[in-house]
């Protein structure tokens, strides 16, 4: 666990120093995951509202091809529960107790894809998070009923660590995504 805190620090340090706010571009390799993944047209994406140096996610708003997708965004409930929500951009958004910005709570979707935050990441695809477990703790709930969701941490290359500490209740991300293209 101590490890753990330690790595967190390192990397969000890190993450803080070396951050650039990256073009739209990024994603093009996520798109053609979901064409190679997805035969549906309407994916259900899950992103995250970045802060604390967290990569933009919200350039993908400006694919003009995302409005075929609905797009997700987390609200944190009691007991470190996350569920998913519809949201479109410029939608009205609140501030929750940690200082993120939410959707209004309508009915929860499961997401097809869900984009995950993370501080580092190592080649075995695990994710070092804040350790509160909301992805984790999604994941391991949601992989039982829908085996399909696929998980794609965000981050920048320089986030990697040789071999993060892991525990029973980690979930290995099915891909990372990085300036240097989907691992």
């Amino acid at each position: 666990m101590k490890q753990k805190i330690q790595l967190r620090k390192k990397y969000f340090n890190l993450r803080k120093k070396n951050y650039y706010d990256i073009d739209k571009s990024f994603f093009l390799p996520l798109f053609k995951l979901i064409r190679l993944k997805f035969k549906k047209k309407h994916t259900k994406i899950a992103l995250y509202y970045p802060t604390n140096f967290e990569l933009n996610v919200l350039k993908l708003l400006e694919f003009n091809n995302i409005m075929s997708h609905n797009t997700l965004l987390p609200i944190a409930e009691k007991n470190n529960i996350m569920n998913f929500f519809s949201w479109e951009k410029n939608q009205v958004l609140f501030v929750n107790k940690f200082g993120i910005l939410e959707p209004i709570k309508t009915e929860p979707k499961v997401p097809d894809i869900m984009l995950i935050p993370l501080l580092a990441f190592d080649k075995k695809k695990h994710r070092l998070g804040y350790g509160k477990g909301f992805y984790d703790r999604y994941l391991n709930k949601y992989l039982k009923k829908f085996k399909n969701i696929l998980s794609v941490g965000v981050a920048f290359s320089f986030q990697r660590h040789h071999k993060l500490p892991i525990s029973q209740n980690d979930v290995k991300l099915d891909f990372i995504i990085t300036e240097k293209g989907i691992h």
